[in-house]
């Protein structure tokens, strides 16, 4: 098993940053991929960034293009995501996934913080 806890989420005025943390601990994090998912209040869980095992590569959303960056620190076992430029429509909990290597479903969950962009 894997336990995954994220922190940083909080309230910001649109324009700020926040820097989301993702703790993992239960199994070797360097061997999964990582994801980040959002969900806002009435809609759907939607994929926002993810990084594969090695790092070598990154992908994000459209709509976080430019503004998110998300990074690992293996060492750590604890990977990240920082939102700058933050707009109301990022409202949502925001949690954390792992999954083995590849195109897989993300199997293991954190449970999630909240993020609230006011305008």
């Amino acid at each position: 098993q894997v336990q995954l806890v994220e922190s940083g989420g909080g309230l910001v005025q649109a324009g700020g940053s926040l820097r989301l943390s993702c703790a993992a601990s239960g199994r070797t994090f360097r061997n999964y991929d990582m994801g980040w998912v959002r969900q806002a209040p009435g809609k759907e869980r939607m994929f926002v960034a993810g990084i594969t095992w090695s790092g070598g590569s990154i992908r994000y959303t459209d709509s976080v293009k430019g503004r998110f960056t998300v990074s690992r620190d293996d060492a750590k076992n604890t990977g990240y995501l920082q939102m700058n430029s933050l707009k109301p429509e990022d409202t949502a909990v925001y949690y954390c996934a792992l999954r083995p290597p590849g195109s897989g479903p993300y199997g293991y969950w954190g449970q999630g913080t909240q993020v609230t962009v006011s305008s």
